[in-house]
């Protein structure tokens, strides 16, 4: 009897069939691969990044420019109107030491600028749930009108202790002298403050940088305030003094300039070279963190004791490395957790198809399963099996071992797990069905509609000696009902 099994088919176990259309994955190969991504385009803070990644700023740079161009602006008008008066007349050393300032001046302002200040990295969903289930746990149980206590871990540094406070939006604890920039939204390693005249945040990693700014910015404006009056001083002693603003009427912008901007930058300068003297940030200074007033034995645990030690400590000290790896590659292999509410995680569908079979050999076992279930498995009429008699016209006849058919007919695949010789029955079967040894000689004996293995008479025990027994006959109503179970079985493996 003809089954409708044209190709063979391997093992595959039904919940392995891969109901994906393979068209879909061909045409997906032929696809050209996307550039990979770096982590600076996902970055959560609000920072800017320019140089693919190389450049980190904040969003609110509208100052940082103007910075730049009273700068530029006011050491151009110098070096083109004073100094080659004051080169002729003085010594040549003047632009030379002006030209050194300016070069180092925009050099500690775009380090300062364009670093990444000390920002440190978000916790991942994972960490958080951990991190929330470690809170909760060291709270106890939480009634109706419970009120969590507040989010504080406390360490001890050189013998004072340190709170350090938990961060809701980057989801960790922070470490010590760490604060979160509301500005730029992240937590900033040794935070220091916002400082708008850079466009960004000081910290651990842009401090120096900013400090060696300010102070070189102090010497260079005061240096352009002198000399201008000096040029001033000299033109007005042979032409007078408003000849002398005529012949250079930049002079008097370049005063102004700097007489108005020196006390604040010598004011600034002052003030931060106290901190590091101190081994203090400006935030901590601010709050009065190691002020006496809060406490008689409070004191700066950070504190080297000593002035000099201190001023190494923050200017020659190693500078540490960026935490973020803004321009590190995001890796699409890598499978990617989704946190849930209860802390658990669950990877994304592309990473289930690890565990299932191999495309080709589901889609062989889909397509015998559809043509099993498309070709009728038993005849509408009543067949006699007969050994020595003829087979009715049209009919096929069953003879051999189980392990073959007819000499014109496909042999059964061998390895499939579903198909098996059951005793004296052909059964197709699920992997767990035990074999069933039983015989379809009359009508009342064969099956009732409902889930039971596919079975057909097996051919070796149909035979004594070689020859056929007496005549067995199916029933066609129980053909009917194997029919609409096979046809069932199809449909719900297609919805699945």
């Amino acid at each position: 009897m003809h089954l409708g099994l044209d190709e063979p088919v391997r093992e595959c176990q039904y919940n392995q069939i891969c109901t994906h259309n393979s068209s879909s994955m061909e045409t997906s190969g032929h696809k050209k691969k996307r550039t990979p991504r770096r982590k600076w385009q996902i970055f959560p803070g609000r920072n800017r990044f320019y140089c693919n990644g190389r450049v980190m700023m904040a969003r609110q740079t509208g100052v940082f420019y103007l910075t730049l161009v009273l700068i530029m602006v006011t050491s151009g008008l110098f070096f083109a109107f004073d100094c080659p008066f004051l080169a002729s007349n003085l010594t040549p050393a003047i632009p030379v030491i002006g030209g050194v300032l300016f070069v180092f001046v925009l050099g500690m302002l775009f380090r300062a600028s364009f670093s990444d200040p000390g920002v440190l990295p978000r916790a991942t969903p994972d960490e958080a749930a951990d991190l929330e289930r470690q809170i909760d746990a060291a709270n106890g149980p939480s009634g109706p009108g419970y009120r969590p206590p507040p989010r504080i871990r406390e360490v001890v540094i050189n013998g004072q202790t340190v709170k350090l406070k938990y961060c809701f939006t980057c989801k960790i604890f922070r470490p010590p002298r760490a604060s979160h920039c509301s500005l730029c939204d992240n937590c900033v390693e040794r935070f220091d403050h916002h400082c708008p005249w850079v466009g960004n945040c000081v910290g651990k990693r842009n401090y120096r940088f900013f400090y060696l700014f300010i102070l070189s910015l102090s010497f260079l404006t005061v240096f352009i305030f002198a000399f201008v009056i000096t040029h001033v001083i000299l033109r007005s002693k042979r032409t007078g003094f408003l000849s002398a603003l005529k012949d250079s009427p930049a002079s008097v912008l370049e005063v102004l300039v700097c007489f108005f901007s020196v006390w604040s930058i010598m004011g600034l300068s002052g003030f931060h070279t106290y901190l590091i003297s101190s081994n203090q940030t400006t935030n901590e200074d601010i709050k009065g963190s190691w002020s006496t007033k809060r406490a008689k034995d409070n004191y700066n645990p950070y504190s080297y004791g000593n002035i000099l030690t201190n001023c190494c400590a923050a200017l020659c000290g190693p500078l540490p490395p960026s935490l973020i790896d803004r321009r590190g590659f995001i890796q699409p292999d890598t499978p990617q957790p989704v946190s849930h509410s209860n802390g658990s995680s669950m990877y994304n569908s592309t990473q289930l198809h690890i565990h299932m079979c191999d495309q080709e050999h589901c889609i062989q076992s889909t397509k015998f399963l559809l043509q099993a279930a498309a070709t009728p498995l038993l005849h509408s009429n009543p067949v006699m099996m007969g050994g020595e008699g003829p087979t009715l016209p049209g009919k096929s006849s069953l003879g051999g071992p189980c392990a073959s058919l007819a000499p014109s007919q496909p042999s059964l695949p061998s390895s499939m797990p579903g198909l098996g010789c059951a005793g004296d029955m052909l059964t197709l079967r699920d992997p767990d069905t035990h074999c069933h040894h039983h015989h379809f000689v009359s009508p009342e004996e064969t099956p009732s509609p409902g889930p039971m293995p596919l079975t057909l008479p097996c051919p070796a025990h149909m035979t004594h000696g070689g020859h056929m027994n007496p005549a067995q006959l199916y029933d066609p109503a129980s053909q009917d009902s194997l029919h609409e179970d096979s046809v069932r079985g199809l449909v719900k493996l297609s919805s699945v």
